[in-house]
């Protein structure tokens, strides 16, 4: 290819690259606009805030990563690159925008969008073959959620997760830890800068089988 087509080839990949995030962020915004009590930023989260909720995740040892709110699938990619062939990756949002978009957008075997509440989790993790969870993943903003939801999902989310199993939690205040200490012993703090807004990260681990 010559110098004239190298080029013609580098705007042709820039144009599709630019056509991509605007699509991105036209659902996302407009999912944000529609529910905004159920979004928990206006701004995707950044790839800094998605290396940094993922690090503890024992990759070799997951076969069922859950996802509730995953927006335009900022983490799901990410977590479908970790994932090993033979897992599955979850993910459940109220807005049939989101469920929508993600299931048009992504091709894989291992990945399932949910129409549904997280509430729910343990029946929807039943109902694809699954008695727990390994890791479950939120970025659900617990201090806007109607009344009711949050301890509904605190309480579903122990039940659904396996012993030793991690909810893994982003936020931009601490009130998911209401809901979060009542179920789990031990829960590690974080905080990630480089993101708009600046977030609060919580992983939060269930007792082993036999631990109180």
């Amino acid at each position: 290819m010559n110098s004239k087509g190298v080029a013609i080839d580098l705007r042709r990949r820039l144009r599709d690259r630019l056509a991509l995030y605007a699509g991105q962020w036209a659902v996302f915004f407009r999912g944000f606009v529609e529910h905004p009590r159920m979004v928990g930023s206006i701004i995707p989260s950044s790839r800094f805030t998605v290396q940094r909720m993922l690090e503890p995740v024992d990759w070799r040892d997951c076969r069922l990563f859950v996802e509730y709110g995953p927006g335009i699938g900022t983490f799901c990619r990410p977590v479908l690159e970790r994932l090993s062939g033979d897992a599955t990756l979850i993910v459940i949002d109220t807005n049939p925008l989101y469920i929508d978009y993600l299931q048009r957008t992504i091709r894989d075997k291992r990945f399932h969008a949910v129409l549904g509440s997280a509430a729910d989790v343990e029946q929807i993790i039943r109902e694809r073959g699954f008695e727990q969870a390994d890791y479950i993943l939120s970025g659900l903003p617990f201090s806007t959620l109607p009344a009711g939801v949050a301890p509904a999902i605190g309480g579903a989310t122990h039940r659904a997760l396996r012993p030793g199993g991690g909810f893994l939690v982003y936020q931009f205040t601490a009130a998911c830890l209401d809901y979060m200490r009542p179920h789990f012993p031990r829960i590690d703090s974080g905080f990630e800068w480089l993101n708009i807004l600046p977030c609060k990260l919580f992983w939060a681990w269930k007792a082993e089988a036999g631990e109180d």
